[in-house]
C-alpha cells in the first residue's frame, strides 16, 4: 500500500498572500540593488527589512523572462534559426546573456 503525497507545503502555498506595493523607482532600485549585492531575491530582501524568515541563499538563482510565440519568431530570424526550435533558442539566448553580463562586469 502506498502513502499518501505530503501536501502540506501545498497547503502552506494556497493559503499565502501575495502582497504588491506601489512605491518609487528609486525605492524599488534600492532593493532590487541591495538584493542583488547580497544574492538575495528582491522579494527575500523584502522580507529581510521586515525581519521575516526568508532564505538566506537563493534556491536556483536564475533570470525569468516570459516570451510569446511573437518573441520566438523575432529571436529565431535574429539568429537564423526555426521558430520551433525552442532549445536552440534558449541556448542563443543565454549566450546572449552571458555576454552581456561578462561585457557589463568588465566595464564597470
Amino acid at each position: 500500500m502506498t502513502t499518501p503525497p505530503d501536501w502540506s507545503k501545498e497547503e502552506k502555498a494556497v493559503q499565502a498572500v501575495q502582497m504588491a506595493f506601489d512605491l518609487s523607482n528609486d525605492i524599488q532600485r534600492a532593493f532590487r540593488v541591495s538584493a542583488a549585492l547580497q544574492d538575495m531575491s528582491t522579494s527575500d530582501m523584502v522580507r529581510k527589512v521586515l525581519q521575516l524568515p526568508y532564505q538566506k541563499n537563493r534556491a536556483r538563482p536564475r533570470l525569468t523572462i516570459t516570451l510569446k510565440d511573437e518573441d520566438f519568431e523575432l529571436l529565431a530570424e535574429k539568429y537564423g534559426l526555426d521558430p520551433l526550435d525552442r532549445t536552440t533558442i534558449r541556448q542563443r539566448v543565454s549566450e546572449d546573456l552571458r555576454a552581456f553580463a561578462g561585457s557589463y562586469l568588465t566595464e564597470s
